[in-house]
Protein backbone atom coordinates (compact mmCIF):
# COMPACT_ATOMS: atom_id res chain seq x y z
CA UNK A 1 0.00 0.00 0.00
CA UNK A 2 1.58 3.52 -0.38
CA UNK A 3 2.40 5.96 1.54
CA UNK A 4 -0.48 8.44 0.46
CA UNK A 5 -2.90 5.77 0.71
CA UNK A 6 -2.33 4.92 4.23
CA UNK A 7 -2.26 8.25 5.28
CA UNK A 8 -5.91 8.70 3.31
CA UNK A 9 -7.20 6.14 5.31
CA UNK A 10 -8.06 7.03 8.53
CA UNK A 11 -9.17 11.03 6.57
CA UNK A 12 -11.34 9.06 4.62
CA UNK A 13 -12.90 6.68 7.44
CA UNK A 14 -13.32 9.86 9.63
CA UNK A 15 -14.68 11.75 6.36
CA UNK A 16 -17.55 8.31 6.14
CA UNK A 17 -18.37 8.33 9.76
CA UNK A 18 -19.41 11.83 9.55
CA UNK A 19 -21.50 10.95 6.57
CA UNK A 20 -23.53 8.28 8.67
CA UNK A 21 -26.57 10.08 10.04
CA UNK A 22 -26.79 10.46 13.75
CA UNK A 23 -29.68 9.01 16.00
CA UNK A 24 -30.57 10.57 19.00
CA UNK A 25 -31.35 8.05 21.60
CA UNK A 26 -34.86 8.41 22.82
CA UNK A 27 -35.87 11.01 25.65
CA UNK A 28 -37.37 8.05 27.69
CA UNK A 29 -37.34 4.43 26.98
CA UNK A 30 -39.93 2.97 26.77
CA UNK A 31 -41.49 1.74 29.54
CA UNK A 32 -43.70 3.08 33.08
CA UNK A 33 -42.65 5.98 35.36
CA UNK A 34 -43.53 7.86 38.20
CA UNK A 35 -43.94 11.62 38.09
CA UNK A 36 -43.00 12.95 41.35
CA UNK A 37 -43.09 16.63 42.74
CA UNK A 38 -40.20 17.40 45.11
CA UNK A 39 -39.66 19.90 48.01
CA UNK A 40 -36.65 21.45 48.45
CA UNK A 41 -35.35 19.26 51.50
CA UNK A 42 -35.93 16.19 48.85
CA UNK A 43 -39.59 14.79 50.15
CA UNK A 44 -41.60 13.72 46.93
CA UNK A 45 -45.31 13.53 46.55
CA UNK A 46 -46.42 11.34 43.49
CA UNK A 47 -48.67 13.18 41.34
CA UNK A 48 -48.94 10.73 38.34
CA UNK A 49 -47.82 7.91 35.61
CA UNK A 50 -46.66 7.84 32.24
CA UNK A 51 -46.80 5.46 30.08
CA UNK A 52 -44.24 5.69 27.10
CA UNK A 53 -44.17 3.67 23.78
CA UNK A 54 -41.63 4.74 20.80
CA UNK A 55 -41.83 8.15 21.96
CA UNK A 56 -45.43 8.50 22.15
CA UNK A 57 -46.98 9.11 25.66
CA UNK A 58 -50.10 8.38 28.05
CA UNK A 59 -50.27 10.56 31.37
CA UNK A 60 -52.66 9.75 34.10
CA UNK A 61 -52.44 11.70 36.63
CA UNK A 62 -53.24 10.37 40.79
CA UNK A 63 -56.10 11.95 42.23
CA UNK A 64 -55.16 11.21 45.71
CA UNK A 65 -52.71 13.95 46.54
CA UNK A 66 -54.90 16.30 44.85
CA UNK A 67 -57.99 18.05 46.97
CA UNK A 68 -61.09 19.08 44.81
CA UNK A 69 -61.01 23.70 44.85
CA UNK A 70 -63.26 25.60 42.86
CA UNK A 71 -60.84 28.99 42.77
CA UNK A 72 -62.37 31.78 40.32
CA UNK A 73 -64.95 30.08 38.65
CA UNK A 74 -63.46 27.32 38.01
CA UNK A 75 -62.64 23.71 39.33
CA UNK A 76 -58.91 22.74 40.14
CA UNK A 77 -56.74 20.15 41.59
CA UNK A 78 -54.76 21.15 43.86
CA UNK A 79 -51.82 20.45 46.56
CA UNK A 80 -51.84 21.56 49.71
CA UNK A 81 -48.53 22.87 51.10
CA UNK A 82 -47.68 24.33 54.41
CA UNK A 83 -47.56 28.07 53.37
CA UNK A 84 -49.24 27.97 49.37
CA UNK A 85 -51.42 25.70 46.98
CA UNK A 86 -50.33 24.23 44.05
CA UNK A 87 -53.37 23.63 41.73
CA UNK A 88 -52.84 21.72 38.24
CA UNK A 89 -54.03 23.39 34.98
CA UNK A 90 -54.74 20.82 32.53
CA UNK A 91 -53.32 22.55 29.30
CA UNK A 92 -56.91 23.94 27.13
CA UNK A 93 -55.66 22.97 23.64
CA UNK A 94 -54.35 20.45 21.53
CA UNK A 95 -51.13 18.48 22.49
CA UNK A 96 -49.57 15.43 20.28
CA UNK A 97 -48.13 13.76 23.70
CA UNK A 98 -44.67 13.01 22.03
CA UNK A 99 -41.44 12.87 23.77
CA UNK A 100 -39.32 12.33 20.07
CA UNK A 101 -38.57 16.19 19.59
CA UNK A 102 -38.09 16.70 22.68
CA UNK A 103 -40.00 17.44 26.45
CA UNK A 104 -42.66 20.09 25.73
CA UNK A 105 -45.54 18.10 25.46
CA UNK A 106 -44.95 16.82 29.00
CA UNK A 107 -44.19 20.10 30.20
CA UNK A 108 -47.04 20.97 28.74
CA UNK A 109 -49.41 18.67 30.44
CA UNK A 110 -47.88 19.28 33.68
CA UNK A 111 -48.93 23.07 33.92
CA UNK A 112 -49.40 24.66 37.40
CA UNK A 113 -50.21 27.97 39.37
CA UNK A 114 -50.03 28.57 42.97
CA UNK A 115 -51.59 30.40 45.83
CA UNK A 116 -51.68 31.36 48.86
CA UNK A 117 -53.38 28.92 51.19
CA UNK A 118 -55.38 32.13 52.25
CA UNK A 119 -55.77 33.85 49.03
CA UNK A 120 -59.07 34.06 47.65
CA UNK A 121 -59.54 32.74 43.93
CA UNK A 122 -56.83 32.05 41.31
CA UNK A 123 -53.84 34.35 39.62
CA UNK A 124 -52.82 33.01 36.42
CA UNK A 125 -50.11 35.12 36.55
CA UNK A 126 -48.61 32.79 39.56
CA UNK A 127 -48.00 29.65 36.43
CA UNK A 128 -45.60 27.66 37.19
CA UNK A 129 -43.66 25.44 34.22
CA UNK A 130 -41.53 22.99 35.03
CA UNK A 131 -38.49 22.79 32.06
CA UNK A 132 -37.45 19.36 31.65
CA UNK A 133 -34.05 17.55 31.23
CA UNK A 134 -32.73 14.38 30.43
CA UNK A 135 -31.58 13.28 33.94
CA UNK A 136 -30.32 9.61 33.84
CA UNK A 137 -32.87 7.10 33.11
CA UNK A 138 -35.28 9.67 33.37
CA UNK A 139 -35.94 13.73 33.18
CA UNK A 140 -35.47 16.54 35.96
CA UNK A 141 -37.51 20.02 35.80
CA UNK A 142 -36.76 22.69 37.38
CA UNK A 143 -39.35 25.12 38.04
CA UNK A 144 -39.89 28.53 35.66
CA UNK A 145 -42.51 31.16 37.03
CA UNK A 146 -44.91 32.28 33.52
CA UNK A 147 -48.64 34.37 33.42
CA UNK A 148 -50.60 31.75 32.34
CA UNK A 149 -53.40 34.42 31.24
CA UNK A 150 -51.81 34.03 27.94
CA UNK A 151 -53.27 30.47 27.33
CA UNK A 152 -56.70 32.31 27.48
CA UNK A 153 -56.62 33.15 24.10
CA UNK A 154 -56.31 30.14 21.74
CA UNK A 155 -53.28 29.82 20.13
CA UNK A 156 -52.98 30.35 16.59
CA UNK A 157 -53.98 27.43 14.26
CA UNK A 158 -51.24 25.09 14.15
CA UNK A 159 -49.07 26.17 16.82
CA UNK A 160 -49.07 23.49 19.30
CA UNK A 161 -46.56 25.34 21.46
CA UNK A 162 -47.53 28.95 21.68
CA UNK A 163 -45.19 29.45 25.27
CA UNK A 164 -42.32 30.87 24.19
CA UNK A 165 -38.94 30.76 25.90
CA UNK A 166 -39.02 34.69 26.70
CA UNK A 167 -42.38 34.02 28.40
CA UNK A 168 -40.87 31.98 31.24
CA UNK A 169 -38.57 32.95 34.04
CA UNK A 170 -36.16 30.94 36.29
CA UNK A 171 -37.98 30.82 39.72
CA UNK A 172 -35.44 30.99 42.71
CA UNK A 173 -36.37 27.72 43.89
CA UNK A 174 -36.28 28.54 47.69
CA UNK A 175 -39.12 31.15 47.02
CA UNK A 176 -41.44 28.10 46.13
CA UNK A 177 -42.72 24.94 47.78
CA UNK A 178 -42.44 22.58 45.36
CA UNK A 179 -39.16 23.83 42.90
CA UNK A 180 -38.18 20.15 41.39
CA UNK A 181 -40.64 17.86 39.61
CA UNK A 182 -38.99 14.26 38.56
CA UNK A 183 -40.15 12.06 36.12
CA UNK A 184 -38.16 8.68 37.23
CA UNK A 185 -38.94 4.92 35.96
CA UNK A 186 -41.02 2.43 38.06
Amino acid sequence: MSTLRRKAMPVLAAIAALAQPTVAAPLLADGGYGIWLEDGQGARIRIGALEVGAGAYRLSMNDAPFTDQFLSMRPFKCLEGPDKMWCHVPYPYPNRHDLNAGPTDLEYDLLFVWKGKGDYGIDMWNGLYYALARDGSGLTGAVHEMNMDMLAVPPVAGDLRPIAPGDLHQADPDSHWLPVLRVLPD
